[in-house]
């Protein structure tokens, strides 16, 4: 699905050899976004020597088409493109908000690709939400044997296997991380990654991919229990600096230490980050390729779980339209949005038409004979008009089973990860 607004991106699908370009290692890549509503610029902020490499090793280049920002990486000399992926970043939501209106702002952030053998050069893109089209924002090179390329170590934290079933490279790893759980705490915290992998393995479509996955919990001991709660001024030391009120929203659960997260993973086999918060609130944020966040303890907890890691993992869209959000016009109804479950109708047919039964209209009404299968119903991406989602309910709006649309989108990605 590269045709949306991808134009300074290449659209080729050839495989690349993992060994000829790489080691099973990864180069972390820190930087900073900066800016406000209008503008924003990216300035490299440091380089890490990683000792693993969890990805895919015959899925190089990104099929996808998802996300704000993009990483491509071409080799120095002959220019090839040999990797690229797309996310999702606090800073591009944040930058819709009406605080970007009237003040800029510096994020620091972190991509990890494999840790190259020869002179690459790594190029970052940003999607213009208007056009939904994307531009260079920073090119650098990067020669791996440089001595301005961090290889110390980290600290070593309490690593558990929940779940193992393959090697990294054909499987999906996914992190839990504790934040909130004191060092008295930390058994609490793998009782309750485990409990959480049972929830994501109870719900279609990972029910039936459970082989796929290895499952790994990182036990970062905070100095406090829970998280912060800026709005209530509720504040507390943790290890990941999570906290409630983002962007002025209440439940908004979210951390901008993008830093401090990947350094907590540094040592162990990551495609996903799921942050496990200690608290009984309910709360929870995901970012595509990025991170999720959800709360340990809420009687909502299971379905929150799922739904962020839905966000995080599969590059899913908000499908409800009444809550309150912060952001303005997240959307450009003029063009069709990146994510796979939602359409303005401008490309709908590279969306879901083969779901869509013959003879269901489209935009399909809210009628009994309709409501129970896929169509084009509108209403989703936070707004009731010009947005139109697959099913009246699904686990992106109101916490249902994941709809049609929503289900292949997970399978896809769990595809693209374990290499197949």
């Amino acid at each position: 699905m590269l045709w949306i607004g991808l134009a300074c991106i290449s659209p080729v699908f050839a495989q690349i050899d993992f060994d000829k370009w790489f080691e099973k290692k990864t180069l972390r890549i820190d930087f900073d976004l900066s800016g406000d509503i209008s503008f924003q610029a990216a300035a490299l902020r440091s380089l890490r020597e990683e000792p693993i490499w969890a990805g895919p090793l015959n899925n190089l280049l990104d099929p996808f088409g998802y996300g704000g920002y993009y990483v491509q990486v071409s080799d120095k000399a002959s220019g090839e493109l040999i990797y690229s992926r797309g996310f999702n970043t606090l800073f591009e939501e944040w930058r819709t908000t009406e605080q970007a209106m009237n003040e800029k702002q510096s994020w620091t952030n972190t991509i990890a690709i494999p840790y190259p053998k020869h002179k690459i050069e790594v190029t970052l893109l940003a999607r213009d939400r208007a056009t939904m089209e994307f531009a260079s924002l920073l090119t650098v090179e990067v020669d791996p044997v440089s001595i301005f390329i961090d290889r110390s170590p980290l600290k070593k934290n309490q690593i558990r296997s929940i779940l193992k079933n393959g090697e990294t490279a054909d499987k999906v790893d996914l992190v839990f991380l504790a934040e909130g759980y004191t060092s008295e705490e930390q058994d609490k915290f793998f009782r309750d990654a485990e409990r959480f992998t049972g929830y994501l393995f109870n719900t279609a479509p990972f029910d039936t991919r459970k082989d796929d996955f290895n499952v790994w919990a990182v036990g970062l001991v905070s100095e406090e229990t829970g998280t912060s709660i800026s709005g209530e001024a509720i504040y507390k030391n943790t290890a990941l600096n999570s906290g409630y009120y983002t962007f002025g929203v209440d439940r908004y659960l979210t951390t901008p230490d993008m830093k401090t997260i990947r350094d907590a993973v540094w040592n162990v086999p990551c495609d996903a980050i799921f942050i496990l918060v200690n608290t009984d609130r309910y709360g929870g944020g995901g970012m595509y390729n990025f991170y999720a966040i959800g709360t340990s303890d809420n009687e909502r907890t299971p379905h929150v779980f799922v739904h962020e890691f839905g966000h995080s993992f599969a590059g899913l869209a908000d499908e409800y339209f009444s809550s309150e959000v912060a952001y303005t016009d997240f959307y450009s109804l003029t063009h069709e949005p990146w994510e796979p479950n939602i359409t303005t109708l401008v490309r709908f047919e590279d969306k879901w038409p083969d779901l869509v039964a013959a003879g269901t209209p489209v935009p399909t009404p809210l009628e009994p004979e309709y409501m129970d299968k896929p169509g084009v119903f509108e209403g989703g991406g936070y707004v009731a008009k010009g947005i139109y989602r697959p099913m009246d309910h699904c686990m992106m709006r109101d916490y249902a089973p994941f709809c049609p649309a929503c289900s292949r989108a997970i399978q896809q990605m769990i595809d693209f990860l374990t290499g197949k």
